[in-house]
Parts: C-alpha cells; sequence; structure tokens
C-alpha cells in the first residue's frame, strides 16, 4: 500500500483518522484552513462502537473524566420546572443524555495531542487544487505550495469546500427543516447539571447544557424550511436570533444578552449529507462530509470515529487505494443510513408550533421518561444499529 496521505480537516474524523494511520506507519500530513487548533464547540456524545473505537486508542476513561458532567435532559416549563426528566441510570442505557458527554473541542483536542507525534499539521492553509492520476493525487494549496500524496481523505464539515473539487454536486443536501445556534455564555448560580430544554410556541426552543469549563453551552432551534440563513454573516445571524426569541420566555434574555460576549457562536440550517459513493480515484470523504447524519441522529460523532478508524484500518490492510476505499463504504454504509434515518417529522415533532402542541409533547415525554417506558426503548432498540465488526480489524489494544 503506498503510503503518502493527505487528511484535510483536523477535528474529530481527521484527527481519528491521523492516529491510525501514524500508527500504521503511513507518512500523514493534516491540513486545517483555520490558523490554529480550534477548541470550543458544544456538546457531542459517543456511543457504541464509537466508545470501541476510543477504548482501542487508550482514550475512553479520559474521555470519560474529561466529560462535561451532565446528569440528564430535563424538558422545563416556563417557570424553570422540570415536566419531564431523563436522568441518566446505566441499567436503562444512554438516553438523550449519554454517558460519554464531551464538548467537540475537548474530544478533538483528545485527539489531536497524541495524533501530532504521528503526524505533520499545517494550519491556516486549504486545499484549491486536486489533480487525481492513476499513480497519485497531486494537491494545489491556497499558500502557493503543491505536493503529491498517494491518497486524500476529506475530513471536513458539511459544507467541505475540498469535496466540491473532487465531488461537484454528489453531497445531495436534505434539509431538515430546523435551524441551530449553539455559542457559550456565563454560568450562574441556578444552572444544575441537567440539560434543560424549553419550548416556547412558534417551533422555538432554547436549551442550556453544563460543561466542566465554568461556563453554560446555550442552544436556540427554530423549526422553519431553510432561507439561506447559514450564509449570512455573522452580526446578521445574532440580530435574527435576537428578533425572533425576545418574546419566548424563560431565560430567553439572559441567553440572547450572551451573544456579543460570546467567543464560540456557530449557527447552522440543518440538512444531512447525502452521497451515491465515498471515494473516487485515490480520493475519499469520511465524517460529516460524506454523511452528515445531524445533531438530530445522535449519532454523528460515533460515526466520525468509527468511519475514520474504519478507513484507515481498511488502508493499512489493503493492498491498493481501491480496494481499500470498497471494503471501508461496505463496511460504514449500513451504520450510516441507518443513522440518517431520521424522519423529517422529528423536528416538528420536538419542537411544537402552538401551546397545545407543546403541553402534547410534554404529555408524551413525561409517559416516555418513566423507568417501564425506557426499559421497552432500550429493548426495543438493543442491537438494531447495523455497527461495522471490529472484529476484522485486529489491532491490539493499547
Amino acid at each position: 500500500m503506498p503510503r503518502r496521505i493527505l487528511i484535510t480537516g483536523a477535528s474529530v474524523a481527521g484527527n481519528t483518522a491521523a492516529w491510525w494511520l501514524g500508527r500504521s506507519g503511513f507518512d500523514v500530513t493534516v491540513v486545517e484552513r483555520a490558523p490554529d487548533f480550534r477548541d470550543g464547540g458544544q456538546n457531542v456524545d459517543v456511543r457504541g462502537v464509537g466508545r470501541a473505537v476510543l477504548r482501542r486508542m487508550g482514550l475512553e476513561q479520559i474521555a470519560l473524566a474529561q466529560g462535561t458532567g451532565e446528569e440528564g435532559t430535563a424538558w422545563v416549563d416556563g417557570q424553570g420546572r422540570a415536566v419531564a426528566a431523563f436522568r441518566m441510570d446505566p441499567s436503562l442505557g444512554d438516553g438523550p443524555t449519554a454517558e460519554m458527554e464531551i464538548l467537540r473541542g475537548d474530544l478533538a483536542r483528545l485527539l489531536y495531542e497524541p495524533a501530532r507525534q504521528r503526524a505533520t499539521y499545517r494550519f491556516g492553509d486549504r486545499v484549491t487544487r486536486i489533480d487525481d492520476a492513476a499513480d497519485a493525487v497531486t494537491v494545489g494549496f491556497a499558500s502557493g505550495a503543491s505536493a503529491r500524496y498517494d491518497a486524500v481523505l476529506i475530513a471536513e464539515g458539511v459544507g467541505s469546500s475540498t469535496r466540491e473539487l473532487v465531488f461537484p454536486g454528489e453531497a445531495d443536501p436534505r434539509w431538515m427543516d430546523l435551524t441551530i445556534a449553539y455559542f457559550t455564555i456565563p454560568r450562574i448560580a441556578g444552572d444544575d447539571r441537567m440539560w434543560r430544554w424549553f419550548n416556547a410556541p412558534g417551533g422555538r426552543g432554547i436549551s442550556l447544557r453544563p460543561d466542566q469549563h465554568g461556563t453554560t453551552r446555550a442552544m436556540l432551534t427554530l423549526r422553519q424550511p431553510p432561507g439561506g440563513e447559514q450564509d449570512w454573516d455573522a452580526a446578521r445571524q445574532k440580530a435574527y436570533l435576537r428578533e425572533r426569541f425576545a418574546d419566548a420566555g424563560w431565560q430567553a434574555a439572559r441567553v440572547l444578552s450572551g451573544l456579543d460576549a460570546t467567543a464560540d457562536f456557530y449557527f447552522d440550517v440543518l440538512r444531512q449529507v447525502r452521497m451515491p459513493r465515498w471515494s473516487g480515484g485515490r480520493v475519499a470523504v469520511t465524517g460529516d462530509a460524506a454523511w452528515c447524519a445531524t445533531p438530530l441522529a445522535g449519532i454523528g460523532t460515533t460515526l466520525a470515529v468509527t468511519g475514520a478508524y474504519v478507513l484507515a484500518a481498511e488502508l493499512a490492510a489493503a493492498d491498493d487505494v481501491a480496494a481499500a476505499f470498497a471494503a471501508y463504504e461496505r463496511a460504514m454504509r449500513p451504520m450510516v443510513e441507518d443513522g440518517q434515518g431520521v424522519p423529517k417529522i422529528a423536528p416538528k415533532l420536538m419542537n411544537p408550533n402552538t401551546r397545545l402542541g407543546i403541553r402534547l409533547l410534554h404529555g408524551a415525554l413525561r409517559i416516555a421518561s418513566t423507568k417501564p417506558a425506557r426499559r421497552l426503548a432500550a429493548r426495543f432498540t438493543a442491537g438494531r444499529a447495523k455497527e461495522p465488526d471490529l472484529s476484522r480489524y485486529p489491532v491490539p489494544e493499547v
């Protein structure tokens, strides 16, 4: 197998792939357009096979220790009273809050620190040209540099520009009719260790989640068809949120007041990425660039870790790039398609327009949060995820 690999993107998927490829003796370069490593970001969770991958890396217990400390999820009314609560209970399996809840930046750094001992990282640059030939890929960068690689792995986000260079128009978006803004606000005495979720009429939602950095992670959600808001500049997006949430109630005023000072504002109109293929020639995509399932699926980070590991393992085991990419897709496609099976009605059900709809949602959640209902749900969903068989990749645990 040729040994010189370029990875674009230094977040969860890119760093996982760099770690495993470097461990297998590949010459790995990671290019990231951000000028420095990007800390920050909101809660993510890792479940099932993703945790097994972290265990093989010797990182599972460290990730648990660096978790947010979230103890469960509670839907609250306008006075902050819990109307339904899903507290963490290992005997009932993972609910809305998983056992491994960690901030995106904390997990990415946990992967990056050991990965950079095995790979070369270039920050502040990006790919502008990819010429894929039979024997190598020639890559041009915004810095003016160029280099040849045996394979290129695109591990960027949902709007990956590098993906469009190789697979123009193939990332068919499935819009989920939900806009989400994430940012960090100061913690106050009344913030507890629960993920508190408030629904307001008009398909609006406000969430507050704990972290281990002395701050609180805020999320604003708005159910509506996409209108290109993801392409606005941050100032316009913040003004839009202030207008839409001014009368939402609960802690809207506090959350909106934190918009100006926050250092990690992120705004997106949710869409899944569905591609007919994840590779072409010597180039492959992985993570959100390949299959973004959106936060609604609750499996995005698990897919990122697992997909990057499987891709790296297949490259290490195969005799040529094409065979490795084909095996990677065979192993991951069932899990991805299963994870993308979130019905478009889900945002509508979880973000009602009317007060009556909110009362009905709270009633349903109150029933679903009981132990008998949660045990039944755990039995119903057990073993349904079409996860790749890690026993095919006999990498010794470290």
